[in-house]
């Protein structure tokens, strides 16, 4: 199937970024909206209480949910935004390669931010992500 984004980076920028700095969606993609991916189970009670890549991982996994159930994948996010409730570098840098390895080579654009509180009891993570599809 063919991808609907392009992930955009640039020589002029720091390459440290593990992230394209951009990416574009031709006109006629459908854009795909998610509510924030958070680590909760079926049940709804919080996944890995206590463990940012545990949160991670299941946020990652229900994010892959709501894609599928939309008809799309994680090769068709445009931009994510990985929320970490903690003032911590080290917190948001433990769910944040979670989240990274979780793409691979699909670097997509990120913004990971420390807040104080999350929604859910014992909630520590939650990603955002907005994807874009070329429907057949």
């Amino acid at each position: 199937m063919a991808r609907a984004i392009t992930l955009i980076r640039s020589d002029t920028l720091s390459q440290v970024a593990e992230y394209a700095y951009a990416a574009t969606a031709p006109a006629e993609s459908r854009l795909v909206f998610l509510a924030g991916a958070c680590p909760l189970d079926e049940d709804g009670s919080t996944a890995a209480v206590g463990d940012y890549a545990g949160q991670a991982a299941k946020a990652i996994a229900n994010m892959r949910a709501a894609l599928t159930a939309a008809g799309a994948s994680l090769e068709d996010v445009i931009s994510t935004r990985v929320l970490v409730a903690s003032t911590r570098r080290e917190d948001l840098v433990t769910a944040w390669e979670v989240v990274r390895d979780s793409f691979g080579d699909h670097d997509v654009p990120s913004t990971l931010m420390g807040v104080t509180v999350l929604g859910y009891r014992d909630q520590l993570v939650e990603i955002e992500a907005i994807a874009a599809v070329i429907d057949p």
